[in-house]
């Protein structure tokens, strides 16, 4: 018999045990990455994009699990990335061939979310998940993704 795959909303408990638990930001953003990836079937590629602390212009790429991607650095006026940093808002994208704004890194992704990090008010950083199904992000997985950008920012403050 096979085990049911986990909702968004399943890996709440454990997200929230990660930000208890973790020491450090790259561990907390390693394991977060590591629990959604393999958890979730429809998240191909999922990781944490940082304002680059010399260059706030920019985002640098911090953890990830999934293909290499050319993209380790994006300007906030570039991508599907940068108008989430730029905006402070969660962009979700059921097709990433139909918004000019994406930066194609893989020929298999299909749909996109993007959720801001904000520490004290101000955007830090964001959790950014690619899948290879259309329209794979649905009101649980902007929930939950939220959720996780909130526990990231509140780590972030407690420790800085």
């Amino acid at each position: 018999m096979f085990k049911t795959a986990p909702k968004p909303k399943d890996l709440i408990p454990q997200l929230d045990a990660l930000a208890a638990n973790s020491t450090t930001e790259k561990g907390l953003m390693s394991a977060i990455v590591a629990l959604l990836h393999e958890n979730l079937l429809k998240y191909n590629w999922v990781g944490f994009y940082m304002i680059d602390p010399k260059d706030k212009n920019m985002l640098e790429l911090g953890p990830f699990k999934g293909s290499m991607t050319p993209h380790t650095r994006i300007p906030l006026n570039q991508g599907i990335c940068g108008a989430a940093a730029s905006t402070g808002k969660t962009v979700v994208v059921d097709d990433v061939n139909s918004d000019p704004r994406y930066l194609a890194c893989s020929t298999e992704t299909k749909s996109e979310i993007v959720v801001p990090i904000f520490v004290r008010g101000e955007v830090k950083g964001e959790l950014d998940i690619d899948s290879h199904f259309p329209a794979a992000f649905g009101i649980d997985d902007r929930a939950m993704c939220e959720h996780v950008a909130k526990l990231v920012g509140q780590w972030l403050e407690k420790h800085s």
